[in-house]
């Protein structure tokens, strides 16, 4: 297999950008992609969402599966043969364990990057610089500091990033945003997005070595670790800070998505925000909570509030879903508006708001052929938005201290929204779940205040929270400063 270092592999995209036309905005600077040409892309990533990226693609017309990547033999074999049958001899694949040997390829159009949190924005970042459109997975980034890198990189390359956020390219949720933001059902408060799916513990694994099958510095890439164990490999990872986000920048990144979506549409980051929750019951390997309450206000003073919980019980209401609290007491809830102190929900009217139509993969590949940024369902700067209001919250959360498992846990001001829903929550983990009071405890971050314009934190527990801001990443897989893109 042929390997390129970082320093060869940076010099080979700032060759190729140098020879491509830079537009200004975000007009594409790659190649043209004719409807009749055939589009070749490179999935990286081949477990779990990679299959759902690799027959997304297939689904579309004149489409080629140019690359499978992946860093585990086992996987990588296995997806080549699964691809021998599904090509159906029209194209051949090529399996490669490095993403930088397929964005050699000067053929290649596009890369789909369904790895872990922690390669996301460095394989979009390579995938801009060597002119290659992308398509990646929720969330864009694994802290605040490298997402802000890509949109710098989607900027000056010009190419289509498409981010993994499947609602984007709903047309009625689209229509639903459309409408609150004018007006039509008040003033919107609160955006609520909920993460609430049962999962597991994932007790404890030893040390050891890689097995044999894994290329085990190309799976780590960026993430500062060092030893292996069989919890990272090949999902659980999601719940170590190093390499994920925990399930609120993972299945909740779709409703956080969806809930910044709804203000109004001169937000971008918020001012201040706080999480408390904890990991109860499992008592295992795990560092991200799987039970959370967590609050963003924005400038204009509205907020996003979100609620994650993983603790199945008897009787576990599975809520993936977004709810819209209006000044006047309105809301809406499971697409029915209820009217301040209505119990009789009006159902909402299904109207079309502005999407590429086509799906999710199917705008992607339109977004492309037409060579327009602005096609993607879930442009850079959208998603870059809604996954920093991810890391802020969970910031909070890392910097939180010990107290009390009461209902009196959480300290919201002037917020007496947040303490009814944080109420809600505390009341399904006593009496639901069963986990008694003595013996068990919450931890509940400061509010921490964030300057929307220098990305930074400002303010009490700034010099903290700032250490979180950027991931030191490993000698040969650095993000790049801005000034490097």
């Amino acid at each position: 297999m042929t390997t390129i270092s970082r320093r060869q592999f940076m010099k080979s995209a700032s060759a190729f950008a140098g020879a491509s036309l830079i537009l200004s905005g975000t007009s594409a600077s790659g190649r043209v992609i004719g409807a009749n040409d055939r589009l070749r892309i490179a999935v990286a990533g081949l477990n779990g969402r990679g299959q759902s990226h690799i027959g997304g693609w297939l689904d579309q017309d004149n489409v080629e599966i140019a690359y499978v990547i992946d860093p585990d033999e086992r996987v990588l074999n296995r997806a080549l043969r699964a691809m021998e049958r599904k090509g159906e001899g029209k194209f051949v694949t090529k399996g490669v364990r490095d993403v930088r040997e397929a964005l050699e390829d000067k053929n290649l159009d596009a890369i789909s990057v369904a790895t872990p949190n922690h390669w996301h924005s460095l394989m979009t970042i390579w995938g801009a610089q060597a002119g290659k459109h992308v398509y990646v997975e929720k969330p864009m980034s694994h802290d605040i500091g490298e997402g802000r890198i890509v949109v710098e990189a989607q900027k000056k390359y010009g190419v289509v990033i498409q981010h993994g956020t499947q609602n984007r390219s709903n047309a009625e949720i689209a229509g639903l945003h459309e409408a609150i933001q004018a007006g039509k059902y008040g003033k919107l408060k609160i955006s609520y997005g909920y993460c609430c799916k049962p999962r597991e513990g994932i007790g404890f694994k030893e040390p050891s070595d890689p097995p044999e099958n894994l290329d085990w510095n190309l799976w780590r890439g960026p993430a500062n670790i060092e030893q292996y164990h069989d919890n990272y490999v090949h999902y659980n990872w999601h719940w170590f800070w190093p390499t994920g986000n925990g399930d609120l920048n993972n299945q909740g990144t779709h409703q956080l998505d969806q809930a910044r979506w709804a203000l109004d549409l001169n937000q971008t980051h918020p001012v201040r925000a706080m999480a408390l929750g904890g990991r109860f019951k499992w008592a295992d390997q795990g560092e991200t909570p799987n039970t959370m309450f967590g609050i963003a206000e924005y400038p204009n003073g509205q907020y996003v509030f979100f609620n994650v919980r993983n603790i199945n019980y008897d009787g576990y209401e599975h809520q993936v879903e977004n709810e819209y609290y209006f000044e006047d007491g309105g809301k809406i809830i499971r697409n029915k508006y209820y009217a301040k102190g209505s119990t009789e929900g009006e159902d909402i009217p299904a109207v079309s708001g502005k999407a590429t139509p086509g799906g999710n993969w199917g705008s992607f590949i339109g977004a492309c052929r037409a060579g327009d940024p602005n096609m993607a369902n879930g442009n850079a700067p959208d998603s870059h938005y809604s996954c920093v209001l991810g890391h802020v919250i969970n910031n909070s959360y890392r910097l939180g201290q010990k107290a009390p498992f009461n209902a009196k846990a959480g300290q919201f001001g002037d917020i007496p929204e947040a303490y009814e829903h944080f109420a809600k929550l505390h009341d399904i983990m006593s009496a639901g779940v069963g986990i008694p009071e003595d013996g068990n405890e919450y931890i509940v971050g400061p509010w921490l205040n964030f300057d929307p314009e220098t990305e930074l934190f400002v303010g009490d527990h700034a010099e903290e929270a700032n250490k979180l801001v950027k991931d030191e990443n490993r000698p040969g897989f650095e993000i790049p400063a801005i000034t490097e893109v």
